[in-house]
């Protein structure tokens, strides 16, 4: 069994007790995994404050080319990335080498950008300059839905301007954090990056922790709230990217045959784990049937299995507890409306379940008022745009949301009016690293990505001058 370690001021060391690590797909351990301790936690931060001040001091160029060689270390370990990240989270082989490789590019991308300073006045009598400085030890907590991509671009935005990083990724999924801690003790000063993993008992000390000066938090909703409150009494710095219960609008104008198979992807990639997924799918009611006629049969064709398998199309779930809370939504909805297929734990070990496809839910059901993240599928009628807008934006939520429609000019008009922090017209999920992305409401606080995100990692300070 391979060997892992936490990563603490440049060394690798063992942690205060282990964790077992589960595969989703047999519902067994695989690996054992380092636990730090509150000592351990004190050290880390320790370490990435003593190594801040040279490190944001660095010029530009130096943590590019630090970035640049951690980025190559980790590419000469992508297939070991790739395996560790399927049998820890779950997803199919092949999307686990798109989250590897979409971590990589981050650290490409971000540690190339710089943050310079910005003319804001310039007049005979008159210089204001804006400026800009790294915050200081930044704890990047992540979820066990993309454990790699979502760590990596925290990490990556982080360390390009200036600041040191504790990572501490969710107990369930904390092989592959590891294995980019072993890449950065060869490639990055000790204590610019250490990896802490727990059991869900660190993270208010972490993030009430005085000499940590941002949380960059990605997760649910109730846990975003905890992080807030822990952090409150020092008024840090805070980015909160959290639930989303995300309408998908469709257009009577659409092609169902061309759109069934993207709506059934965006409501399932990662096995509907996906904060971004589309988890309620408002069409009109003329068109209900066709539609679910369709997704029922993608549904019951798609292949659920183990990720490792090539023809696995959809994989596990990814931890028991979510699992069993699907499972009851499941039941739920059974006795809610009508279920047209799935929705069942398949009979293997394992935390399997079919995809659900279900129609004439009322509002107040719990599949369409709660966030899902699994792979149950509502489809439901409206009879006006007003009717499916309202329903829309009937939410606490408001992290993304999709439009489907040939009529681009009406479907931006649609899209114009949805609570949400992105919404996407005839297609879903394209997060590029030069857009920032965020949610409104209960949906979070702050930008992550674009050149807006890199500012929520600096202080902002403005020089303004007679001349």
């Amino acid at each position: 069994m391979t060997k892992f370690n936490l990563l603490i001021d440049g060394q690798l060391v063992a942690g205060a007790d282990t964790l077992p690590v589960i595969n989703p797909a047999t519902g067994e351990a695989f690996a054992d995994c380092p636990r730090a301790d509150n000592a351990q936690l004190e050290q880390a931060v320790a370490a990435a404050r003593r190594a801040f001040p040279a490190w944001g001091a660095a010029d530009h160029a130096v943590r590019h080319a630090a970035l640049s060689k951690l980025a190559d270390a980790m590419e000469a370990r992508f297939g070991e990335f790739a395996q560790v990240l399927t049998r820890e989270q779950g997803k199919p082989l092949a999307q686990a080498q798109f989250e590897v490789g979409g971590a990589i590019a981050a650290f490409r991308h971000f540690g190339a950008q710089k943050l310079s300073p910005q003319t804001l006045v310039s007049e005979p009598n008159s210089l204001v300059i804006e400026q800009y400085a790294p915050l200081g030890v930044v704890a990047c907590i992540t979820p066990w839905n993309f454990p790699l991509i979502l760590l990596s671009i925290k990490v990556a935005v982080a360390l390009s301007t200036g600041n040191t990083v504790i990572a501490k990724p969710a107990p369930t999924t904390p092989l592959t954090t590891l294995l980019l801690g072993e890449c950065a003790a060869t490639t990055l000063p000790p204590g610019v990056f250490n990896t802490l993993v727990d059991a869900n008992d660190l993270g208010a000390a972490l993030s009430g922790h005085p000499h940590v000066a941002k949380i960059s938090f990605t997760g649910s909703t109730a846990t975003g709230r905890k992080v807030m409150a822990s952090a409150a009494p020092l008024l840090k710095r805070l980015t909160l990217e959290l639930g989303g219960n995300d309408a998908a609008i469709i257009l009577d104008d659409v092609d169902l045959d061309d759109l069934a198979p993207k709506i059934f992807q965006a409501a399932t990639y990662n096995a509907g784990q996906t904060c971004m997924a589309a988890k309620r799918i408002y069409v009109p009611r003329a068109m209900v049937g066709g539609l679910c006629d369709r997704l029922v049969a993608i549904a019951e064709a798609t292949v659920v299995g183990d990720g490792m398998d090539p023809t696995t199309q959809i994989g596990p779930i990814q931890n028991q507890m979510q699992f069993e809370k699907l499972i009851d939504l499941s039941a739920d909805t059974k006795a809610a409306g009508k279920v047209l297929t799935g929705g069942a734990q398949l009979n293997r070990p394992g935390y399997f379940i079919q995809p659900m496809i279900a129609r004439d839910l009322p509002e107040s059901s719990r599949l369409v008022q709660e966030e899902q993240f699994g792979p149950l599928i509502p489809v439901l009628g409206y009879d006006s745009i007003d009717e499916a807008v309202a329903n829309a934006n009937a939410s606490e939520f408001g992290l993304a949301a999709t439009v489907w429609g040939t009529d681009l000019e009406r479907a931006t008009a649609v899209a114009g009016r949805i609570e949400t922090g992105t919404v996407w017209i005839n297609k879903h999920l394209d997060l590029r690293f030069d857009v920032p992305f965020g949610g409104v409401k209960q949906s979070g606080i702050g930008r992550e990505q674009g050149e807006v995100g890199m500012k929520e990692f600096v202080s902002t300070r403005v020089v303004s001058l007679a001349r």
